[in-house]
């Protein structure tokens, strides 16, 4: 039987970008990318609230401006999981933290709920994480496009830029499968809290460092992570093309 948890929702928000400069401020539509994505965010039903965990006063001014909870966090931290894990830290009476990514202004919260109730039901499982068919042959091929197999109780075998499974003869059938053949790995996360404030500790698996996985560090230690599958990809904003689809997106609807 399920039990139920007390859950968070962080949102790591680094001001700098690689490819896209400051796209969480951007605000074409009206409002900030970083709003979007707390608004979407806030819409899931199990978490008791949304956090943003930024490095940069800028980000944590719009986000208090719009009425958000935000943190100053570290802004030397080598990664996003970091800062989540800082911001977790001021949060002592969650069970689960769940990740979501700053620039997913339409993350579903429908995943968010599903990604907390696969820990609750999974007691084994220390993440959850979520994954949605590929049908198409270019994006099984794409290296960025990272791939998970799972096993016949939906906990994570291993994840890959590599296709995963990989036909030793092709058809394009196997596209069609249902349930499907290829899963692409979504990056939602939810940790149970303490171990999320260990993660960073543990040491680097040379799966990880040769794919550039971070989920793999855990798999490689010999620790579970809990997969559900959902029918829409979240869709995250890297590019000013990608920005410029979400504009119009939304002017649409």
């Amino acid at each position: 039987m399920a039990q139920s948890l007390k859950s968070h929702i962080v949102i790591p928000a680094r001001l700098h970008s690689t490819r896209l400069p400051e796209k969480l401020l951007l605000s074409e539509t009206g409002k900030p990318v970083i709003q979007h994505t707390y608004e979407s965010a806030a819409q899931a039903t199990k978490p008791d609230g949304v956090l943003v965990a930024t490095d940069h006063q800028s980000i944590l001014t719009v986000v208090q401006g719009f009425g958000g909870h935000a943190v100053m966090t570290d802004p030397d931290a080598p990664s996003g999981t970091d800062r989540v894990a800082e911001a977790a830290a001021t949060i002592p009476d969650a069970d689960i933290i769940v990740n979501v990514q700053g620039d997913e202004p339409d993350i579903s919260a429908t995943a968010i709920d599903l990604a907390i109730e696969l820990l609750e039901s999974n007691p084994d499982a220390v993440m959850s994480t979520l994954a949605t068919p590929i049908r198409s042959r270019g994006k099984l091929d794409d290296p960025s496009c990272v791939k998970v197999v799972v096993d016949s109780n939906n906990a994570a075998m291993y994840f890959s830029r590599s296709t995963i499974p990989h036909p030793r003869e092709w058809s394009d059938e196997l596209l069609e499968r249902d349930p499907p053949v290829f899963l692409q790995h979504v990056g939602l996360y939810a940790y149970r809290r303490e171990f999320l404030l260990q993660l960073s500790k543990l040491p680097q698996s040379t799966i990880e460092t040769v794919e550039n996985l971070e989920q793999l560090r855990v798999l490689s230690l010999g620790y579970a992570i809990s997969v559900g599958v959902i029918n829409e990809p979240a869709i995250g904003i890297d590019t000013q093309a990608d920005y410029d689809e979400f504009v119009s997106q939304y002017r649409n609807r």
